[in-house]
């Protein structure tokens, strides 16, 4: 089960940015070796009574002109009505309501989520002031009070935010089904995949509802096995409003990869890799997600001789981060390769949910770690007692060493190559838990 997905909606300046800062300043994950993850987050896991979920900042928004105001908070609801589970909507004491308060409340009224109307800095706990009862003219129900800079009200909301949460326990699909989540760019071609796959290779298609993010799975059975694919296209609008709109397909794309167990990271060949394209895909490299690269169109590029692996090395180059994860090419438009999607979705997935016996790692490390020495510091060695496969999806290994200082990056590297080259692990990302033994 996904985690949920809390989105915080609001006019610019009322103080959206802080309440997630608030929340998010002191259980951030920041991982700094994946390329553009961490710039410009705008998302955060936050733990709250042993449930974890996913606060989405939907804030930044600058104001260019009335009507382009209007449009971006439009834009804004509405990614947030289709994404979360629950809306925080945010309004400012100070300022009272305003018109663009009551143009967001009529989007969200419309909706079938969860509101939460939330009034913000009330700086004072006992009676509510004056100014905060009109905001019950917004028709969204009873309001909580909040002052997202001195952090009172907020264990009250979590609670009312809490109640909202799906059962931790519901399936969406069965085991056997591989969730697929066709992520990139606006106009790099996902609908287009999408429907592609459904006209070519329908055994059994059906439009379902995604359990808890009201987006359009789409379920296809064939010889290969059973499929959902998940479409990540998001909501086209005819805004110029570009950085507001790359800022949207992140999250849309956020969330479905948070769902998938393999990810098509599509890439328009004429376009090739963008610092958007990196976010995404290094999104679905930090949660641990099988991934391929599909660069679409490729019926579009010029070629001659050696054009197809020039353009993989480039590929791989910008995406140095996931080098595991295979290229193909295809043309989603004519169908070109399309029919191979289904044969390496499996392939990958498969080996994302690997296991190697304890038996067989310590065979291959004993042998790796005689080819190639562990490294030292200050005449002490590092010693690896042995290792043994902790979990799948991704494929995640635990060594038993002597001091975890003495472990390089470098070293875990080279591990990962030799367990790459003797198992596969094709299209996975692996990982490694460091234990001290003699700490124990």
């Amino acid at each position: 089960m996904p985690k949920p997905v809390v989105a915080i909606v609001g006019r610019p300046n009322v103080g959206k940015s802080t309440f997630f800062n608030y929340l998010a300043g002191r259980r951030i994950s920041i991982v700094e070796d994946t390329p553009g993850v961490t710039r410009d987050r705008i998302y955060t896991e936050v733990e709250w009574r042993n449930r974890k979920f996913t606060l989405i900042d939907t804030g930044g928004i600058e104001p260019y002109s009335e009507d382009k105001i209007m449009q971006q908070m439009k834009s804004q609801a509405e990614i947030a009505i289709e994404t979360a589970n629950v809306i925080v909507f945010m309004v400012d004491r100070k300022d009272g309501l305003t018109a663009s308060d009551n143009e967001v409340a009529t989007l969200l009224r419309k909706s079938k989520k969860p509101v939460i109307l939330v009034v913000n800095k009330v700086d004072r706990v006992g009676e509510l002031p004056a100014e905060v009862y009109e905001f019950y003219n917004l028709g969204i129900g009873d309001l909580m009070t909040v002052s997202s800079i001195h952090g009172l009200g907020m264990g009250d909301l979590l609670d009312e935010i809490y109640k909202y949460f799906p059962d931790e326990t519901e399936e969406e699909y069965d085991e056997e089904v591989i969730k697929v989540a066709v992520i990139g760019k606006p106009n790099a071609g996902k609908s287009s995949l999408i429907n592609k796959v459904l006209g070519e290779d329908r055994v059994i298609v059906s439009d379902i509802p995604g359990t808890t993010r009201d987006a359009i799975d789409t379920y296809v059975e064939n010889e290969e096995g059973k499929f959902v694919f998940i479409d990540t296209a998001g909501i086209r609008r005819q805004s110029k409003i570009n950085e507001n709109i790359e800022r949207y397909s992140t999250i849309r794309s956020w969330t479905a990869i948070e769902r998938a167990d393999v990810c098509l990271i599509m890439i328009d060949a004429e376009e090739g890799v963008t610092e958007q394209d990196t976010k995404i895909a290094g999104y679905a490299h930090e949660q641990g997600k099988a991934s391929i690269v599909v660069v679409n169109k490729w019926d579009l590029v010029e070629k001659n001789t050696g054009t197809l692996e020039e353009y993989r090395k480039t590929v791989l180059e910008k995406l140095g981060f996931m080098l595991y994860a295979p290229v193909m090419f295809i043309s989603a438009k004519s169908g070109q390769r399309v029919n191979k999607v289904f044969e390496l979705t499996k392939f990958v997935a498969n080996q994302s949910a690997l296991r190697v016996s304890t038996g067989v790692l310590n065979d291959l490390l004993n042998e790796a770690t005689a080819m190639v020495q562990p490294p030292s510091d200050k005449g002490k060695r590092l010693k690896i007692y042995y290792m043994t496969q902790a979990s799948v999806k991704p494929p995640t290994f635990v060594l038993f060493i002597n001091s975890i200082e003495l472990m390089h990056y470098s070293y875990e590297r080279y591990l990962e190559n030799q367990l790459r080259k003797s198992f596969g692990f094709e299209g996975t990302p692996i990982r490694f838990m460091l234990r001290e033994k003699d700490r124990e």
